[in-house]
């Protein structure tokens, strides 16, 4: 009975399960090949009338968790006279997949995010970061200050995480019963299991097990699940897109995030224009956020209430009113949050 329940278990690990068809390509994505060796995929919004100097970059979050098209507030922002670009960072949505998955690092995203600066023909970028992507920002700017007018981190991710032993917080505690359950079949499904478990010890052997196409498409699912547990109670459910997410870049990158060196000395120093937009029901903890503003002298930090971790999704008026304001240097819209304590 042992071998036949071994045997089974083995014949499952090792045989790939169905795996969907890849999403259409959008209209209006276009690639960059980088000399990074990077294949990335981008959308592009033009600006109207008299271009401003500086182009508008989004950083989506995850890692590895891509948006689709223009993200909300850049139409706007390109009406203002912003070139405006989005794009799926390495390992995500429509970009490049590398064979050898020890290779997703946060120094690799920098250099990448370096390298379209270059291909935009831009000076100075203005930098927008959601989640991940605000860790990303921040990363990029304690290395290339001089390229950066001014950076926006949204709902930011942990600014280094070596300040946060507990962690920056995460959002599955919020998941109901029979999101739970779904979740644990999800990820406890026996090659996803042997793909994490793996990781730890050699990812090069995760990956060989289970390849991109199956793991990004088991990951996209997984990350469905909790889509709608990061807003505020009773918020409408926002419709999903296709883009998928990375798996390995998401564990990887993960994972190379916990050994980079503290950058906030470096970006005590600076004196880039920062703005830090803070929900009333995000799940990433205070702190979290917080590290942001005690650390970035020349900062602004808004609490917005109705919204959690996607502010742009929750709260989509607000949010481009306090992009806009932010990036013409009018008063915002929101009065900056001076305490260093939660409201209350």
């Amino acid at each position: 009975m042992v071998v036949a329940v071994a045997a089974v278990s083995v014949l499952t690990v090792f045989r790939p399960g169905p795996i969907p068809g890849a999403a259409s390509t959008a209209p209006g994505v276009r690639y960059w090949d980088l000399p990074t060796g990077s294949r990335i995929a981008y959308v592009h919004a033009p600006a109207a009338g008299t271009a401003r100097p500086t182009p508008v970059v989004f950083l989506h979050g995850g890692p590895g968790t891509p948006g689709e098209g223009i993200p909300a507030a850049g139409r706007t922002l390109a009406a203002e006279g912003f070139e405006v670009y989005a794009y799926d960072q390495l390992g995500a949505g429509r970009s490049t997949r590398l064979s050898d998955v020890t290779g997703y690092t946060v120094a690799r995203h920098v250099a990448d995010l370096e390298a379209i600066r270059r291909a935009i023909g831009a000076d100075k970028m203005v930098i927008v970061g959601q989640s991940w992507g605000g860790s990303l920002a921040a990363q990029y700017l304690a290395a290339h200050p001089e390229h950066v007018a001014k950076v926006v981190f949204s709902a930011p991710g942990a600014l280094w995480p070596g300040a946060l032993p507990g962690g920056a917080g995460e959002p599955w505690g919020r998941l109901t019963p029979a999101q739970r359950e779904r979740y644990d079949e999800l990820s406890g499904a026996p090659r996803m299991l042997a793909a994490f478990l793996l990781l730890g010890v050699n990812p090069r052997a995760a990956h060989a097990l289970v390849g991109d196409d199956e793991a990004d498409a088991r990951f996209h699912e997984l990350a469905l699940v909790g889509k709608d547990t990061t807003s505020c109670p009773g918020t409408p459910p926002r419709t999903p897109h296709e883009n998928r997410q990375g798996f390995y870049v998401n564990q990887v990158t993960s994972a190379d995030f916990q050994r980079v060196p503290d950058p906030r000395p470096t970006l005590r120093r600076l004196r880039v224009p920062a703005l830090i937009m803070r929900g009333e029901c995000d799940f990433l903890r205070w702190e979290t956020t917080y590290d942001y503003r005690r650390t970035l002298p020349e900062s602004t930090l808004v609490y917005v209430k109705g919204a959690g971790h996607a502010i742009a999704g929750d709260q989509p008026a607000t949010y481009t009113a306090l992009l806009e304001h932010f990036l013409l240097d009018r008063p915002l819209p929101l009065p900056a949050y001076t305490s260093a304590t939660p409201p209350r």
